[in-house]
């Protein structure tokens, strides 16, 4: 955490990690008719159900997974803010089932502001993460820009019988998330000097952790559908899991993973104006217990950024995902819900 005497680079950007992307509704009505374009059959994967990267064939046994993904600052130490970003997209190859390959580094910064170890800093926490996912940093681009940002181009390989798309779930299914929400309400907390030296701690580690049991899941064929939860929240991105599969969740509060004290934080005035753009968006397609009061809603509405991975399996897949999860140190994955027959909505008990 930054004292007040060092450089906040939370202070350089008007938002910060995913919390900075455009609202779910606003976005549907930029991209439009964008979907029906050119779509070549090798495309197996492009923006029709807003998928978490392109999936292109080459041969019957590889195909390319491409992604991009890059924000402001959602802390301030540069190290950890460009391992967080470089986590955040690397883990949009994991969701796919992929096995990440090489990364290209985004880079925009205020060069007149930031010092150049400080920027160098930020592209070393980035480069950090690719060795630990064994991926170099091949190449990039770079820009003099207004506000601090920092990104990666992802790239892997994955066999196109195992990729796992966010729209081939199956009635019946169980939903696992594989990390504990909150990442936007302790950002909320750090930009207002409330978070706990051990709630950053928690909170980088959180947002750090490669999300590699992905490429376990994706080759299980009783895993139908994954996806990663980012930006537009837990109840988001479950959404469009149902919206692409046809198909109706049923999710208990009690059993999602809360980073600590983040519920209490929420209750303090600790929330993001995401969560209530992520609401505004979608909240015709939820329907909230009377029990879960506006801090409740808010954690389900969290822009996560490098959130956790949301598995639809079959029942009798449970415990082998939860095994796949516990083997890569993910200890906070817990079931949280059900999938049905339905239109594309989600009940939270």
């Amino acid at each position: 955490m930054a004292s007040d005497s060092e450089l906040r680079l939370t202070r350089l950007s008007h938002g910060g990690g995913c919390g900075c992307k455009i609202a779910p509704g606003v976005l549907q009505n930029i991209l439009g008719e964008a979907a029906r374009k050119l779509v070549p059959p090798a495309l197996l994967v492009g923006i029709e159900t807003a998928d978490d990267a392109a999936v292109y064939q080459l041969n019957e046994r590889q195909a390319i997974v491409a992604t991009t993904d890059f924000f402001m600052p959602i802390v301030d130490d540069p190290f950890d803010f460009g391992a967080i970003a470089a986590t955040n997209a690397i883990s949009d190859v994991y969701a796919m089932g992929a096995t990440p390959l090489f990364a290209l580094a985004i880079v925009g910064m205020p060069v007149n502001q930031l010092p150049l170890d400080t920027i160098r800093r930020i592209l070393e926490g980035g480069e950090s993460v690719c060795a630990r996912a064994g991926i170099p940093v091949a190449g990039g681009h770079t820009i003099d820009s207004v506000e601090p940002i920092y990104g990666l181009v992802a790239i892997g390989v994955v066999d196109p019988a195992h990729v796992k798309r966010n729209a081939s779930a199956r009635a019946g299914d169980v939903i696992v998330l594989g990390k504990p929400l909150g990442v936007g309400i302790y950002s909320a907390a750090l930009r207002r000097d409330a978070l706990t030296p051990p709630q950053y701690e928690a909170l980088v580690a959180n947002t750090t952790k490669l999300n590699t049991p992905g490429i376990a899941l994706g080759a299980r064929d009783d895993v139908h559908a994954l996806t990663d939860v980012t930006g537009f929240g837990l109840l988001g991105h479950l959404l469009e899991v149902c919206r692409g599969s046809k198909l109706r969740a049923s999710l208990r509060f009690r059993d999602v993973p809360v980073l600590p004290s983040a519920l209490a934080l929420a209750r303090e005035g600790f929330v993001t104006g995401a969560s209530k753009r992520n609401l505004d968006s979608y909240g015709g397609n939820v329907t909230f217990s009377p029990a879960l009061d506006d801090a409740a809603r808010a954690l389900l509405t969290d822009p996560q950024t490098s959130g956790g991975l949301l598995v639809a399996c079959a029942p009798g897949a449970v415990h082998a995902v939860l095994a796949a999860f516990a083997a890569e140190g993910f200890e906070h994955a817990r079931v949280v819900g059900e999938l049905a027959e339905g239109s594309a909505q989600i009940d939270v008990a």
